[in-house]
């Protein structure tokens, strides 16, 4: 029967009206994209506009949003998918094209970049059916519920993950969801949030997580460390044993999030991971912050936490964790802007928001009353530009020189002017530097990538190359502004990258 469906849904893709009979409604008109706009780390590498600017699909079963994503264009083609009713296993079949890749018993967002998957109406939810994304990138996901996904026993989804990301996923913006199990993993659950296997530039905002052995991971070993840059906000935790989340070796942003009956450990920063935990409420819960289960040590940066019941293990060789008195032992740059809720106010504001069918309302920050979210950019085919700075660029004329280049490239093409020519490392991380004679004050670098890279450059330290200063650290390319130094070499590292990046522009500026 399931084979049958889609071979009747592979034949009518170019039929509307056949399109409608499975829950598919092909617009006249251009979508509005998802409510607000992305924030934390999804912001980063370009951003994460999901859907935006493509048109709008609605579903109200699997198989038609399979038949919606394979019906686009092309793989890339933006699309926003509006989602109601209840997504299970009886109505959830693989759909064949050339813009897709999907697979029967899980929604499957594979090879596929640019979409928008939003809950409508009465509400989305998708019943022991997991979503997996796959070598993918620029995903939204927004206003679902997400429940009872198994991965032994029957029926068995996703590996048993409510959303779980592998293999090359960037920029994925998950929000106002809810995602739940009913038990842990002898009862046939695994993670309801889980990254592996070069999976960055996540945030999952405004959601609720509860009920499960496991919240959530960022790497799937110890010795996968090629995950991070995901920030956690506004969500609450109830509920849970463990992970919450399990970070490996990549950089977390955790603020203002609930935690509420965590049974055995929460964030479990390991394996030379770093998470920043600002202004979160922690209440009746054990362990809440530490390294736990490992040798490999961890790290964490903390400020502005309230510990409400919380109680502390014994620390020994395998577990240290970061109370009762939680004190930083690394620091961690965000390079984004944010808004802080102080922690006393984080459980009330956060029963007002997270979570599906909450109205998508968002904190202003401040203890302020919870809003309707802004507009978000309308046109994902217009990439985020860098306006000129005003004032002289100082490195037309100046020197330069750096770690390495690629064959074919020079040093001297991130300061001629020319957006054509470009700067490109041996290999997939490097120095580049601009230098002069005298000493000359810099507040302002604007890195610019070659065409057909861009969203390659990863994470960065700006630094000072005379005292070996970091003057300022992030991911992407784009303008820096920092403290106006005084110096003759300033050098930009990549320290992680998203392909082969190519510097096309190192400009300087006084200011």
């Amino acid at each position: 029967m399931r084979r049958a469906v889609a071979l009747r849904l592979h034949a009518a893709l170019a039929a509307l009206a056949t399109a409608a009979a499975v829950g598919v409604t092909l617009p006249v008109t251009q979508a509005s994209a998802a409510a607000g706009s992305a924030t934390g780390y999804a912001t980063g590498n370009g951003g994460t506009t999901g859907g935006a600017g493509g048109q709008t699909v609605r579903a109200t079963t699997g198989t038609a949003i399979h038949a919606a994503l394979c019906n686009r264009a092309s793989s890339s083609t933006p699309i926003t998918i509006e989602v109601e009713g209840t997504i299970n296993h009886g109505n959830t079949s693989k759909v064949s094209g050339d813009s897709c890749n999907t697979a029967d018993d899980v929604i499957e967002l594979k090879q596929i970049s640019n979409v928008t998957i939003i809950g409508v109406g009465n509400g989305a939810v998708f019943d022991q059916l997991g979503i997996h994304i796959r070598e993918a990138r620029n995903i939204i996901i927004q206003n679902v519920t997400i429940r009872n996904v198994k991965k032994s026993g029957s029926p068995t989804s996703n590996g048993g993950d409510a959303i779980g990301m592998e293999s090359s996923v960037r920029n994925v913006w998950v929000d106002h969801a809810t995602l739940e199990a009913s038990g842990g993993e002898s009862e046939g659950f695994d993670g309801l949030f889980d990254m592996k296997n070069d999976t960055q530039y996540v945030t999952l905002s405004y959601s609720i997580l509860r009920n499960s052995g496991r919240g959530g991971l960022i790497g799937s070993s110890e010795s996968d460390r090629s995950n991070g840059y995901v920030t956690f906000h506004h969500n609450r935790y109830e509920n849970i044993d463990s992970r919450t989340p399990l970070l490996r070796g990549g950089i977390a942003h955790i603020y203002n999030n609930h935690y509420v009956d965590l049974h055995e450990s929460g964030i479990n920063s390991r394996a030379g991971g770093r998470a920043r935990v600002d202004n979160n409420y922690f209440e009746d819960s054990k362990d809440v912050l530490g390294t736990f289960y490992t040798n490999e040590a961890g790290y964490w940066q903390v400020g502005g936490n309230i510990f409400d019941n919380v109680t502390w293990s014994s620390r020994g060789d395998e577990n240290n964790p970061a109370g009762p008195d939680p004190q930083s032992n690394t620091s961690v740059s965000i390079p984004y802007s944010y808004s802080l809720d102080q922690a006393g106010c984080v459980p009330d504001v956060v029963q007002q928001t997270a979570g599906a069918n909450k109205g998508m309302l968002v904190s202003p920050g401040n203890c302020s009353d919870p809003q309707e979210p802004t507009t978000p950019p309308t046109d994902p085919t217009d990439p985020p530009t860098t306006p000129p700075p005003s004032g002289t660029n100082l490195s037309i004329g100046a020197g330069s020189d750096g770690s390495g280049k690629a064959s074919g490239t020079s040093y001297g093409n991130v300061r001629d002017g020319d957006m054509s020519t470009y700067w490109s490392p041996s290999g997939s991380t490097g120095d580049i530097s601009v230098k002069w004679g005298s000493a000359t004050t810099v507040g302002r670098v604007v890195i610019r990538e070659a065409s057909g890279s861009s969203g390659a450059i990863g994470s960065w330290q700006l630094v000072n190359h005379g005292t070996g200063a970091v003057l300022k650290s992030g991911s992407g390319a784009g303008a820096i502004t920092f403290t106006p130094t005084s110096l003759k070499k300033i050098t930009f590292r990549i320290t992680g990258a998203n392909g082969t990046p190519r510097v096309a522009e190192f400009e300087t500026y006084a200011s």
